[in-house]
């Protein structure tokens, strides 16, 4: 009987062994559970990914100790690509993963037939070659993984720093760290190493980062730690944001419900550290104060039952502007929302007001009431926030260039989301009395333009008129039009490739009101909410009226008036969009300027 034993258990252990090769060795446990045991030499690890599993989850153990626990959802029946595990930090230790999946399965057998166990493998170098039709080519992206909201954003010594919400182990949302790139001019971007990694306390969600202006050579973060809660935790960095130290006292704030995303500045004429948490299901904003970062003061709060409430608040950002054509300066307060947008998922909402150093008032309107106001009106335009310590007194925002509705389904792999274009906010007094913000494309755009291929003016009728796009880099180009209006019931501008794919832009003359129309506008079928059109009210004198458009692979930007109105919308065209065409319904409209730039995103 002992023989016999003894002969399944090593029939059994040779199996397990089956798939040693090239340093990798694979142990099978149980139906769920194996060991992937790294005996070779490589700087990584590459996991193969199959999108439409459920994630497995790793435990990575370092000399039989727990070191951490990653999410990857592990191919089963097909690789739709690899992540890499970076094995560099432990060198010298033996490593070994212990991998629990989620996959049903009725057996070992069946669960050694996973298509994962025979293509992990290691490597000294990983290839982050772009492989996507869509992968923007002058918006910020990650190299590979999946991207959400703009993180821990702040200028120093000439570069803009921005890090995000990352997964480097998938294009789907798990795993939160902070990834890092830097720019110099805001175009081109260069990726870092990951800047804020998850510990102990939980994976590492949204937050900010800011000079110390009492210690200029030090760089403040400030982040949500989430597991079964939220928590806020503290950083540092002596070298630009290359690397932080976690505060070993963390966390320094912690509250007993939902409180995430926390947007610290100093406030130089209080001596103090002002924070704000979005306190997310209770849809407020908390305001505290602090010496020190560590020691948490709470102040005051904002918002219950005012503006959107129709979903989570998230992502705050708060400063001070001066009002277009006067001596005022008013306080923004930056709140996104999810769901609850205008059209349907994530948002960015805001209000203009005026703050004390402890409270915040919002400005109401002749009956009283607080109006609530988007910053963009288009569907893909959320948790917009704006670098720390910009230069002149800018204050230059970005947003993640998505929807939570669909941002998971978006037809890529290799990564997931965009940044937008950086802007420069701006406040202006409209003809209704109110205060607004505005936002313009960033100056330093302006070095993406390459050649000017359309130079127009004419009389746009019902006739429309038809000019040619930019076949280079797949059609990307900025598109300038100034026009009077007032001969017109409405302004038709349409976008259109070879297979009839369009996007319809209007401007209704009537209303004053701009419209975005990409019902048709090419693969719209991977969510009932991505086919949709866009409504901006217009903040125009009604006698001139002015569209900049900025077209990527997978994107257009819309600018209206010098900013006063905008709308970002994604777009999945099969080909680039090849011609663009002027009409009216009803009357005429006179084009001062039509201007089509080609774009280069290398020079």
């Amino acid at each position: 009987m002992k023989k016999i034993i003894s002969t399944t258990i090593g029939i059994m252990m040779l199996a397990a062994s089956a798939f040693a090769q090239s340093g990798v060795d694979v142990q099978h446990l149980g139906a769920t559970n194996t060991y992937v045991r790294v005996t070779g030499e490589g700087k990584y690890l590459l996991l193969p990914v199959q999108e439409s599993n459920d994630d497995a989850q790793l435990n990575i153990l370092l000399n039989g100790k727990l070191e951490r626990t990653i999410y990857v959802r592990l191919a089963k029946t097909k690789v739709d690509y690899y992540v890499p595990l970076d094995l560099s930090p432990y060198a010298g230790n033996e490593v070994l993963l212990d991998v629990i999946s989620a996959q049903g399965r009725s057996s070992v057998r069946d669960a050694k037939e996973d298509v994962c166990w025979k293509n992990m493998r290691l490597s000294d170098d990983f290839d982050t070659t772009n492989r996507e039709k869509y992968r923007p080519l002058f918006h910020h992206t990650p190299e590979w993984g999946w991207m959400n909201d703009p993180n821990g954003m702040f200028y120093k010594d000439g570069v803009w720093h921005l890090c995000y919400q990352w997964n480097p182990y998938g294009s789907r949302w798990q795993n939160m760290t902070w990834g890092h790139s830097s720019s110099r001019d805001l175009v081109h971007w260069e990726h870092h190493e990951a800047a804020i990694e998850p510990d102990g306390l939980g994976t590492v969600y949204s937050g900010s980062a800011a000079v110390d202006p009492n210690e200029g050579g030090k760089v403040w973060s400030m982040y949500t730690a989430a597991n079964l809660s939220q928590k806020q935790c503290i950083a540092w960095s002596y070298d630009n944001g290359e690397t932080f130290s976690k505060y070993p006292g963390n966390p320094v704030l912690t509250l007993e419900s939902e409180a995430r995303d926390p947007n610290m500045f100093w406030d130089e004429s209080a001596g103090l550290w002002v924070l704000l948490l979005a306190h997310a299901q209770e849809r407020e904003m908390l305001i505290f104060t602090s010496p020190d970062m560590k020691e948490w003061t709470l102040q005051s709060s904002f918002g219950k039952g005012i503006g959107a409430q129709g979903g989570v608040w998230e992502c705050p950002d708060f400063f001070e502007l001066p009002v277009d054509g006067s001596d005022e300066s008013k306080w923004v307060l930056i709140c996104n929302i999810n769901p609850g947008g205008p059209l349907g998922g994530s948002a960015t909402q805001y209000f203009i007001g005026d703050f004390d150093g402890k409270t915040f008032a919002a400005d109401t309107d002749a009956d009283g009431s607080i109006p609530t106001k988007w910053l963009d009106y288009g569907k893909d335009h959320y948790a917009a926030v704006s670098w720390s310590n910009a230069p002149d007194k800018r204050r230059v925002l970005i947003a993640w260039m998505s929807n939570w509705q669909y941002g998971a389904e978006v037809p890529t792999q290799q990564y997931r989301s965009a940044n937008s274009l950086p802007r420069e906010i701006g406040l202006f007094r409209a003809d209704d009395g109110r205060i607004y913000a505005s936002c313009t494309p960033s100056p330093e755009v302006l070095a993406l333009r390459d050649e000017l291929v359309c130079n127009k003016s004419f009389n746009a009728s019902q006739r429309a008129r038809k000019f040619g796009l930019p076949t280079a880099n797949d059609g990307i180009c900025e598109i300038l039009l100034e026009c009077d209006p007032r001969n017109t019931g409405k302004l038709n501008i349409e976008l259109r490739n070879s297979k009839g794919e369009k996007v319809l832009i209007s401007y209704d003359a009537t209303e004053r009101t701009y419209s975005f129309d990409r019902r048709e506008s090419g693969l719209t079928d991977f969510s009932q909410d991505f086919p949709i059109v866009s409504v901006a009210p217009a903040y125009n004198d009604g006698k001139t009226n002015s569209i900049r458009l900025f077209i990527d692979r997978s994107s257009i930007e819309m600018f209206c008036d010098e900013g006063r109105s905008a709308m970002t919308n994604l777009v999945f065209p099969t080909e680039p969009y090849s011609s663009i065409s002027v009409s009216t319904e009803g009357g005429n409209a006179r084009i001062k300027k039509l201007q089509i730039y080609s774009l280069n995103a290398n020079q």
